[in-house]
């Protein structure tokens, strides 16, 4: 452990005896994903060789909580590479876990999905379900799913043709978790210059960029890691834009009413700027791939995301995920402030440990 990890590791234990925690929560952790049931938060993010699953009642003691790998990857295959942004969803009484997978070249990620019965998803066997493809088939990741009005969807990025450029956010109906429902349908791709800030340089691998690829183009617009948030009248896509390999990675926000089409991409309004983005004093650089949960008592809801502590660290292991409240506008939208610095106290999420 280094003397920086050090000092924050020593903050995080004093933070825990006062009722409060510190940012960050792991010392690596991109593309945070939580969850709540029965008392437990479930937690996971992307390892990119396996699945794990972390389990604790206190958000603040995520670093000392009870973990399980749950799935490893073939040595080979179409799933067998890469394993990005899992999301462990309780869907109609079973357990899902929605990760994107390739067979070593990026052009092949898609999403795929595996399925646990069990009461609690460190038990039980998970097993492979398979792909989750509309009919174009075309490159995915960063799926989410959610259901509304008794109908189940799916939220993801990907390519509108065969060739990197652009990724767009799509929608689809589920008939169950595993099987696409008919199209997709495009609720948003990137079009102001806040979501265009991505120039592949250099192209070769590098621990900012390990992903690299020598077949990418130079330059990439991004919308991905689309999360589903709900408040009042109002239904929220907020996501990520901008490259993860810079240090803009930021927030955005589509809006919809609770009462539209959801697969009508009219009903889908963009906001005109991020609702979250980096802050230099906090040591928070690209800020993005977020998820959400309320505190025990459902009084506070709260995000996590994923941040840098310092500028040009990229896409690399050094993402983080971090914890924080945040509130709402008269207006039914979500206020999600700036970025809590890094070792700085939050009180935990009420009603919790």
């Amino acid at each position: 452990m280094n003397r920086s990890w050090y000092v924050l590791w020593l903050l995080a234990g004093c933070a825990a005896a006062q009722g409060t925690l510190v940012n960050p929560l792991l010392t690596s952790g991109a593309d945070p994903w939580i969850t709540t049931h029965n008392g437990f938060y479930y937690y996971m993010n992307t390892t990119g060789s396996s699945l794990v699953i972390w389990k604790t009642k206190s958000i603040g003691a995520l670093a000392t909580a009870e973990k399980k790998t749950v799935w490893r990857p073939p040595a080979s295959g179409p799933y067998s590479h890469d394993i990005w942004a899992p999301e462990l969803h309780l869907v109609r009484g079973k357990w899902y876990i929605y990760f994107a997978a390739d067979s070593g070249r990026n052009e092949s990620h898609r999403i795929w999905v595996l399925e646990n019965a069990a009461a609690d998803p460190l038990d039980g066997e998970w097993q492979m379900k398979g792909k989750v493809a509309d009919p174009s088939d075309r490159w995915a990741i960063d799926a989410t799913v959610f259901e509304h009005d008794a109908r189940l969807y799916m939220v993801w990025s990907g390519w509108e043709g065969e060739v990197n450029g652009a990724q767009n956010l799509y929608i689809a109906e589920l008939s169950d978790p595993q099987t696409v429902k008919g199209s997709r349908v495009r609720i948003s791709t990137p079009e102001y210059p806040w979501e265009k800030i991505g120039d592949l340089a250099p192209r070769q691998a590098s621990e900012a960029n390990p992903g690299a690829d020598p077949g990418n183009p130079i330059h990439v617009d991004v919308n991905e890691g689309p999360e589903i948030l709900k408040h009042g009248s109002q239904i929220f896509v907020v996501y990520s834009a901008g490259g993860c390999w810079t240090d803009y990675y930021s927030l955005a926000m589509l809006t919809a009413s609770v009462s539209s089409d959801l697969m009508n991409p009219a009903s889908w309004k963009k906001s005109a700027a991020p609702v979250f983005w980096l802050s230099p004093e906090a040591h928070a650089y690209g800020t993005g791939h977020n998820s959400f949960f309320q505190s025990p008592d459902g009084k506070e809801d709260w995000i996590l995301y994923h941040a840098n502590s310092e500028p040009g660290q990229g896409c690399g292991r050094r993402r983080a995920p971090r914890a924080q409240p945040f509130t709402w506008k008269p207006d039914g939208t979500p206020d999600f402030g700036r970025p809590v610095a890094v070792g700085a106290p939050i009180a935990v999420p009420s009603g919790g440990n």
